[in-house]
């Protein structure tokens, strides 16, 4: 993979097609891989690039000094802004999602559109007091730093992937993608502090001024769920589309039904703002 080198970090990642740039930011845990079908689908018309975050792929790791920030994700991301000429579109997924939001808050002159695929808005549940989904999502939280502090990975990983994808995912799992998943578990025990003592989002989501697309899916988390009711208390002028089932992992689960949605939104073929239901 092509990498960028920073005084901070050294980047990888993937690209493909020709025109107007869409940048695309993986969940915890996948990388840029999770973007496939999505960059296959785009590439016929749009410059896509998928970097991995921080730690993931060869990009390098979070040195742990001190607690990690939205901040520092969205550092990582300027250098592909810069580098292109005009707006882009950046497409996000949970904890990509997140750090899609900061960037358009840190940048919005070069990021114009959003597509934000259930983001991990944990902090919009501390601060509206959604106590109930809070505490689901701090239970994920703490089972990654208790158990991540002691390397405790495999243990982690089991839960995890049963929480996101459902019970049974991981005893399905062949060995060797048990193996890779729970490998790739580390920087999310940093992310965890990035999601929710960043406040930035709480404070600042209503002053995004890119355009938005906000999916989720009805048979998802509670934390997701409500995270979107409070994106829509803030930002009612959105367009929200709610798909009736894929769970959380949908981008990756469910190509079918993302990618022709993404299209037409980055084609400028979407409704205007608003709710909406798919079957």
């Amino acid at each position: 993979m092509p990498t960028i080198t920073t005084p901070d970090w050294n980047i990888d990642y993937v690209e493909a097609g020709q025109g107007p740039t869409v940048l695309l930011l993986h969940s915890s845990v996948s990388g840029n891989r999770q973007w496939r079908a999505q960059m296959t689908a785009l590439s016929d018309h749009y410059h896509v690039i998928a970097p991995n975050l921080i730690g993931y792929g060869q990009t390098s790791p979070w040195p742990g000094d001190r607690p990690q920030t939205l901040a520092d994700q969205s550092a990582l991301i300027r250098p592909f802004l810069d580098r292109h000429d005009g707006p882009a579109t950046l497409i996000g997924h949970s904890f990509g999602a997140t750090i899609a939001m900061r960037v358009a808050l840190d940048h919005p002159e070069q990021v114009t559109r959003l597509v934000l695929l259930e983001p991990n808005l944990s902090q919009l549940l501390r601060h509206d007091r959604r106590d109930a989904a809070f505490r689901e999502a701090y239970q994920i939280r703490d089972l990654v730093k208790d158990h991540g502090s002691r390397g405790e990975w495999e243990h982690v990983a089991a839960e995890f992937a049963d929480y996101w994808n459902g019970e049974g995912t991981w005893a399905a799992m062949p060995l060797d993608r048990r193996a890779s998943f729970a490998a790739a578990l580390p920087p999310n025990y940093h992310e965890w502090d990035a999601v929710l003592e960043d406040t930035s989002l709480s404070e600042g989501v209503s002053r995004i001024a890119a355009e938005t697309l906000v999916v989720w899916t009805r048979d998802t988390k509670r934390p997701m769920i409500e995270a979107v009711e409070a994106l829509r208390d803030r930002v009612p002028g959105w367009h929200y589309v709610e798909l009736a089932e894929g769970g959380h992992m949908f981008p990756l689960t469910r190509p079918d039904l993302i990618n022709p949605l993404v299209r037409a939104f980055l084609d400028g073929k979407a409704n205007g703002g608003g709710d909406e239901v798919r079957p």
